[in-house]
């Protein structure tokens, strides 16, 4: 397990967007810390970030003007979030230090992917998760098993390690869902067909270790 994970500070003025990109967040195994305005820098750096997912129209300043003082205080990478998807918008974003520039309405998928992108850049992941035979090394992007790679898409990435991280635990469908994609909707044909998708991978190199709990969900066994 990793002992510290990256931490990621999110600005977001409309909550209901902000909660969902917290709980997906921390569903990827990110410690995450929150503010609903612009707040005082020092606010900030006091929660130790390795990188800042902010929006740029806030009620009491401007994201680009925080991303600025971000970047000076301790070159903090800057994932922005926001309505606003002019050209000259995107390029005043990146003007100001962002790394990643990413327009709503967004999938929490995307957002994800993005995060662990420009945190794997700059080098800020943490160690590998292992369980087992499994390892699965999100600064590389890659799981093994028994040093085999298994060739898993972005999706089957987080879906793996989050099962890695709570090995042992019943995970239900809608659990997984909303945990791993951001989905509120119960929609069980997507996590059927990306858990069979992963065993297939797997079993290629060793017997079952996802296993079905009829009517409850699935559970990760290793040894």
């Amino acid at each position: 397990m990793v002992e510290s994970p990256p931490r990621v500070v999110v600005v977001e003025d409309e909550r209901a967007v902000r909660e969902a990109v917290e709980q997906a967040l921390a569903a990827d195994g990110l410690a995450v810390s929150s503010f609903s305005d612009y707040p005082d820098l020092a606010e900030i750096l006091a929660t130790a970030p390795d990188l800042a997912v902010l929006d740029v129209g806030l009620p009491s300043g401007d994201g680009f003007d925080l991303a600025r003082q971000l970047r000076a205080a301790r070159d903090l990478p800057v994932v922005f979030l926001t309505a606003r998807d002019g050209l000259d918008d995107r390029l005043a974003g990146f003007g100001a230090g962002g790394d990643d520039y990413l327009v709503k309405p967004f999938a929490l998928e995307e957002l994800l992917a993005r995060v662990r992108a420009v945190l794997r850049r700059s080098g800020r992941l943490g160690s590998p998760l292992v369980a087992g035979e499994l390892l699965v090394d999100d600064a590389a992007g890659v799981a093994r098993r028994e040093g085999h790679e298994l060739g898993l898409t972005a999706t089957e990435l987080r879906l793996l390690a989050f099962f890695v991280r709570h090995r042992g635990m019943v995970l239900s469908k809608p659990q997984l869902l909303s945990q791993v994609w951001g989905y509120d909707a119960y929609d069980p044909n997507v996590v059927e067909v990306h858990v069979s998708s992963l065993r297939r991978k797997l079993e290629a190199h060793g017997p079952r270790v996802i296993h079905t709990v009829h009517g409850l969900g699935y559970r990760l066994t290793v040894r």
